[in-house]
């Protein structure tokens, strides 16, 4: 099949910036920002919603998000590359809304729980924006477009804590899901109104075998991984969805190359650009769930504990650590999308950004008592943050066609999530079995402390990571040829954008 227009190059579009082009990349890039401050406010809600329902289970308040987000991306994408990128993105916010509005009125926890998961499918977001702009806007700024998109997403860090205390103390917790569901709905129409459908369309069939199988699979991995800690790792229930997860994923490997069209091609995912994308970006995401969890917790504890380490700060005042995280995120996409467009490849950005990462890592182990010096460590992980994080769609534009961009970056999605599972665990098994502070639980109310030891260890394993991912990053190709779309998988469609090479 020849190649058709490019997306981005329709007959008589424009090709440079446009006041239209803008308006829609914020409009997505402020839905994001609600994915990323749902985190913050929610971890700083939990204390108060928790004791509202008397629960000790608020954990799942966060846990539900993340399942239903990692379970549905696969099916979402394939859905979104089958029938329209904007369709699938606009209808994940409408769902998104009314879960935070079942949130908002909630009578019980349990349906607070289940508002939340329904809010999971925002997450799936992520990439159908960067798949749709991919398609719809001009070649010459896809890449400073995704870049923005993607690596804006700590922007919003930076005043969440002030605006979330503010909602806790004027209005309490309900307020905070009200906030959602209105700025989910004005976004929400925002994109509507200045975002175009995609015309690429993927020629195949809904894999609802494969779309369970995964789903379900990936379902117990995350759930073992969440509550191990707490449960125990030779807990049965820990045992038992860790286990059962692995045979379904292994069930859905073999459906996958059984059927015609599967959930998502493996042909594809066994593509060195692909497999290598999924799992440097997967370490990227781990290291930055590492260092968001590490750097409050050390930064809080107050330096009278006499631990070596801490200054005391309360949450909100934890702001000044988080602001150059943030902002230098944000510096880092835009540097990726200034230098994508003048065709600096992605994968050297990849590997100067985790490089960075892990170098953040090493200078907070050796020396975290200089308020400072440990502000310029934050700024140089937010740097490398941002770079690696902008990274990744790039070099999934690069190697797999448009049809099957969304279907794709929900597994390299997927991966990032599992990941960012694993090394926080990992990391606190280490510090949990050998480094916690020895002070009686009346002197700390029932709070864990760790020796300065434990960090060090802590942020060693990140820049450990880091560098691993590093070297992941070096194994794809220095040019990547775009993959080819499944004959089977090709649409005839005269007026859909298709083009294999």
């Amino acid at each position: 099949m020849e190649s058709a227009t490019k997306p981005g190059e329709m007959p008589g579009a424009e090709q440079n910036w446009t006041p239209k082009l803008i308006f829609s990349m914020a409009s997505m890039l402020l839905l994001l920002e609600v994915l990323t401050v749902s985190y913050i406010m929610i971890s700083m809600a939990i204390p108060g919603i928790a004791a509202h329902f008397q629960t000790t289970q608020g954990a799942w308040l966060l846990t539900s998000m993340l399942l239903v987000g990692a379970v549905t991306g696969p099916l979402v994408g394939k859905l979104a590359d089958m029938y329209g990128k904007r369709k699938l993105l606009l209808l994940c916010v409408v769902v998104a809304t009314v879960g935070s509005l079942l949130s908002a009125v909630a009578s019980s926890y349990a349906m607070l729980v289940a508002g939340r998961a329904l809010s999971g499918v925002l997450i799936p977001c992520v990439f159908l924006t960067y798949s749709l702009i991919r398609d719809i806007f001009p070649t010459k700024t896809i890449a400073l477009a995704v870049s923005i998109v993607t690596s804006g997403l700590g922007l919003v860090a930076i005043p969440a804590p002030f605006l979330t205390g503010w909602f806790l103390d004027n209005h309490g917790w309900r307020s905070i899901f009200w906030f959602f569901v209105i700025a989910m709905v004005v976004f929400g129409a925002m994109i509507f109104v200045s975002t175009k459908e995609s015309a690429v369309r993927l020629h195949s069939k809904t894999d609802l075998l494969g779309a369970v199988l995964l789903g379900a699979g990936i379902a117990g991995v995350l759930i073992a991984l969440s509550f191990g800690p707490t449960w125990g790792w030779t807990n049965g229930s820990t045992l038992a969805y860790l286990v059962g997860g692995i045979i379904l994923l292994v069930g859905w490997l073999v459906s996958a190359g059984m059927v015609a069209a599967p959930l998502v091609d493996l042909a594809v995912l066994r593509e060195r650009p692909v497999w290598v994308t999924a799992l440097a970006s997967g370490m990227a995401y781990g290291c930055s769930a590492l260092f968001t969890i590490l750097l409050p917790m050390m930064a809080m504890t107050p330096a009278v504990m006499g631990l070596g380490y801490g200054f005391g700060v309360s949450a909100k005042g934890f702001a000044v650590f988080q602001a150059p995280i943030g902002g230098m995120v944000v510096v880092g996409g835009v540097i990726v999308g200034i230098l994508v467009g003048r065709n600096v490849r992605p994968r050297l950005l990849m590997i100067l950004g985790l490089l960075m990462f892990s170098a953040a890592f090493l200078c907070t182990a050796l020396s975290h008592t200089d308020k400072p010096l440990l502000l310029v460590f934050a700024g140089l992980a937010g740097l490398g943050m941002g770079l690696a994080y902008a990274a990744v769609p790039n070099l999934l534009i690069e190697a797999v066609p448009p049809q099957l961009q969304a279907s794709t970056a929900s597994i390299v999605s997927v991966a990032q999530s599992v990941i960012a599972s694993i090394l926080p665990v990992l990391a606190f098994t280490v510090m949990n079995n050998s480094y916690i502070a020895p002070f009686p639980p009346e002197l700390t109310h029932g709070a864990i402390l760790y020796t300065d030891k434990g960090f060090q260890i802590a942020f060693l394993i990140g820049a450990a990571a880091s560098g691993i991912g590093a070297l992941l990053a070096l194994l794809l190709p220095r040019r990547i040829a775009q993959l080819e779309v499944p004959a089977t998988q090709i649409t005839d469609d005269d007026h859909e954008v298709a083009f294999a090479h």
